[in-house]
């Protein structure tokens, strides 16, 4: 595959901790960046997989062959209510791994994938056997990598990348929130909606429109602040846990502040990561899966027989047996391995879903979620 502007003479490295080596072209940034090696399986949706909070920390492979097609749009903008127009401002993840890169052909694009990593600071190696390592991958399971992006006549020795490997954190060990949380509170929307509260842990802007979309007003949280009965004057009607990155055992001060009586008591929506710390906040546990779901082709079965395809991105799961004597019930499950997709309590307060209900990238099958839990604000408001 021909050198794109800016990589000529670049070489790319991806080493994981089991010692196994890829190589290929390097591009996006001369630089060296370690992180958990995930695969994803959707098609479509890399700028917006890129920006993905959920994905800090993480090298992130695509298995579709060919990434960049219809190039990068303008990352400089906001939408009407201020929020970027991808997922987040930055690119997220910590390097990565395609089977090949294609020049864009789009009336959007206004640079390269190329040129938006090299711009972000993020590495990147092409000409890599994807099917291979997602193999590996599925096999053995995720691993820690690092990806080294440099001249091709000064390639880094095994030693030397298993050294940066040994000296880099553990990914449940990283404090990703410090990174990806709004450090202090601020209002989205109309002056007189009804008022939902978001504790932010790493929220898509996705998952924000959806709800502003709705006719709801947000008042953007820190991961770790306590939910206030009344913001300004306006009370808060509702609750929103939405995604984000890392272990959800590690958030203690989110888990604690989703016990306390009064944010119990509204009606709450938990989404990907939110899903998982409100399971942990009735008494259940989670559980970090093998390679986890990450892809926009993802099929969840619901208790009432609907099947719907969904967005996901999670290394984390919920122990359905943990439910017991919780108050809380099965809402959907995954057909490919059995595992817990969303759960409901029976007052009827408190639905999660561990699909992406607002798609973007991919199936918006699953947004009559986001229609339910507005109900429910607006009975409450």
């Amino acid at each position: 595959m021909p050198n794109r502007p800016g990589t000529a003479g670049l070489r790319g490295t991806l080493f994981l901790e089991d010692g196994t080596r890829f190589e290929g072209e390097g591009f996006g940034a001369p630089t060296r960046h370690v992180g958990e090696v995930v695969f994803t399986t959707g098609m479509v949706g890399y700028p917006e997989s890129l920006t993905d909070p959920s994905f800090r920390g993480q090298v992130l492979t695509f298995t579709y062959p060919l990434i960049g097609n219809y190039g990068v749009p303008r990352t400089d903008t906001r939408d009407r209510w201020g929020l970027p127009s991808l997922e987040s401002g930055e690119v997220q993840v910590r390097g990565v791994v395609v089977r090949g890169t294609t020049a864009p052909n789009h009336w959007s694009s206004h640079r390269s994938l190329e040129e938006w990593l090299a711009d972000e600071g993020v590495p990147g190696v092409r000409g890599v056997d994807t099917r291979l390592l997602t193999q590996h991958l599925r096999s053995g399971g995720v691993l820690r990598g690092v990806l080294h992006v440099g001249d091709s006549d000064d390639l880094p020795s095994d030693e030397d990348l298993r050294r940066a490997i040994a000296n880099a954190p553990a990914y449940a060990e990283e404090k990703f929130m410090t990174d990806v949380a709004p450090k202090r509170a601020k209002l989205l929307g109309p002056a007189r909606a009804p008022l939902v509260a978001v504790l932010d842990c790493g929220v898509k802007a996705s998952i924000l429109r959806a709800l502003l979309d709705r006719g709801m007003g947000i008042l953007r949280l820190p991961f770790d602040e306590t939910v206030p009965t009344k913001w300004e004057g306006r009370p808060v009607a509702g609750l929103v846990v939405g995604n984000g990155p890392g272990d959800p055992a590690e958030l203690e001060a989110t888990v604690s502040e989703l016990r306390r009586p009064s944010t119990r008591a509204l009606p709450t929506l938990g989404i990907c990561l939110g899903h998982q710390l409100l399971a942990l906040a009735r008494g259940g546990t989670t559980f970090k899966l093998k390679y986890g779901h990450r892809g926009q082709n993802k099929t969840l079965c619901f208790a009432d027989g609907r099947a719907l395809i969904v967005s996901e991105n999670h290394g984390y799961a919920v122990d359905l047996r943990s439910l017991r004597g919780t108050g809380l019930d099965l809402w959907a499950t995954n057909p490919d391995d059995g595992t817990l997709e969303g759960f409901r309590d029976r007052s009827g307060r408190v639905l999660a879903l561990q699909g992406h209900p607002e798609g973007h990238p991919g199936p918006q099958e699953a947004g009559f979620v986001f229609d339910r839990f507005v109900g429910k604000v607006k009975r409450r408001a």
